[in-house]
């Protein structure tokens, strides 16, 4: 038992050896391919394999057809709809993107043999660094200066809301972080909590049939494990899709304090 090493599954390692090169102020540049990009671009073909299954406009649907437009719908009328609002659906695009991309990501970690890529906060950061900075071009595309006024407290005292205004801008601002931090969080924690009981199967179960007497309680122990196993597995599937979900309900809350800006100010 002393040998397990939960952390080992989430080191990148090159699969592909690519070239190297030089770049003046920033430093070697290496082009191979590593397993998170591996698996990134296993994901892409996955999610684009998909979509041309599914995108047949048949009167009777089939199966890919049908889980896609239960999809599309699901984000429609609960996420850009029901958040956003009428202004919403030019954002559908973006947000059924974001989701399935991010739910694609995690599952493909869950396979044997699988690579969790949004378990690195480079991944998980760059998707947050995306949505923030989409949420800023609309909001300043659409309100010019007047994007300022989010920071405004309606209602209150001028003296109040400018002691909050730096607060409400603070907030605003780490948001890439917990968006960032939130998945690679659950992510990584549910993976290193399933490494760990079937680290306790293998070893409880060596050590119950390495003798007899109270090493069989070993067995005991290891079928409780697996049992953890089997659980921990089936929950953190559940947590993949859902944490694709609040990323992407995340997502259009702040695309909606921007677009109806003019609705609630």
């Amino acid at each position: 038992m002393a040998g397990i090493q939960p952390m080992e599954q989430f080191l990148i390692h090159h699969v592909v050896e690519g070239p190297k090169f030089s770049a003046p102020g920033i430093g070697i540049i290496d082009l191979s391919i590593t397993n998170s990009v591996l698996f990134m671009l296993i994901g892409t073909v996955i999610i684009g394999t998909f979509f041309m299954l599914s995108a047949k406009r048949a009167l009777v649907p089939g199966r890919a057809q049908a889980l896609a437009e239960m999809l599309y719908g699901m984000i429609d009328e609960v996420l850009t709809g029901g958040i956003i609002g009428d202004r919403g659906r030019p954002f559908l695009p973006f947000i059924f993107t974001l989701f399935m991309l991010i739910a694609i990501l995690n599952l493909i970690g869950l396979a044997p043999g699988g690579f969790t890529v949004t378990s690195q906060l480079a991944v998980t950061g760059t998707l947050a660094v995306l949505t923030f900075a989409t949420v800023l071009v609309v909001g300043f595309a659409r309100n010019g200066l007047g994007f300022f006024k989010l920071f405004w407290p309606s209602g209150m005292h001028w003296g109040m809301a400018l002691f909050l205004m730096p607060i409400e801008m603070l907030s605003f601002l780490i948001r890439p972080f917990t968006l960032a931090l939130r998945l690679f969080g659950n992510m990584l924690g549910g993976h290193v909590v399933v490494y760990i009981f079937a680290s306790f199967v293998i070893g409880l179960g060596a050590y119950g049939l390495s003798g007899f007497g109270l090493n069989t309680l070993g067995l005991l122990g290891s079928g409780l494990s697996f049992v953890m196993v089997v659980a921990l597995t089936g929950l953190d599937f559940v947590i993949a899709i859902i944490q694709a979900f609040v990323w992407s309900a995340l997502a259009c809350v702040y695309l909606n304090e921007v677009v109806n800006l003019d609705h609630g100010h």
